[in-house]
């Protein structure tokens, strides 16, 4: 399995990879494999400024639906069009053209607070 050095991870699945204060999140290659076949993607927060933790979305897979989790506090600018007509690109490319959406970062610093490329490795036993 992939999984980049230069993110950032979360206990829930999530990666987060920032630039300046924006910041890019979308589930991680564990998640989507767990998931299995994902057939829609249902996010409804853009706009809204969200603490950490809170539930920014959801991801139905064939035979489940799993809540997203927003890594750290901050407003959700954009979510990813693609992903409306072609959920499974998730599944495909989940760093790359499965990334789920955009946001500004209240404190950027909180992203120290998450977990490193090995940490998460740790997690999942990879």
């Amino acid at each position: 399995m992939n999984f980049p050095e230069e993110l950032k991870y979360t206990k829930e699945h999530e990666w987060i990879s920032i630039e300046g204060n924006v910041a890019t999140i979308g589930i991680t290659e564990f998640a989507q494999s767990e998931l299995g076949d994902i057939v829609y993607i249902d996010i409804e927060s853009v706009g809204k400024g969200l603490i950490a933790e809170a539930v920014f979305g959801t991801v139905e897979a064939v035979k489940t639906v799993s809540d997203l989790f927003l890594p750290v506090a901050g407003t959700i600018n954009e979510k990813n069009a693609l992903l409306a007509s072609q959920p499974e690109l998730v599944n495909q490319d989940p760093y790359g053209d499965g990334w789920m959406i955009k946001m500004t970062v209240s404190n950027v610093e909180d992203i120290e607070g998450l977990l490193t490329v090995d940490e998460y490795k740790a997690l999942i036993g990879a």
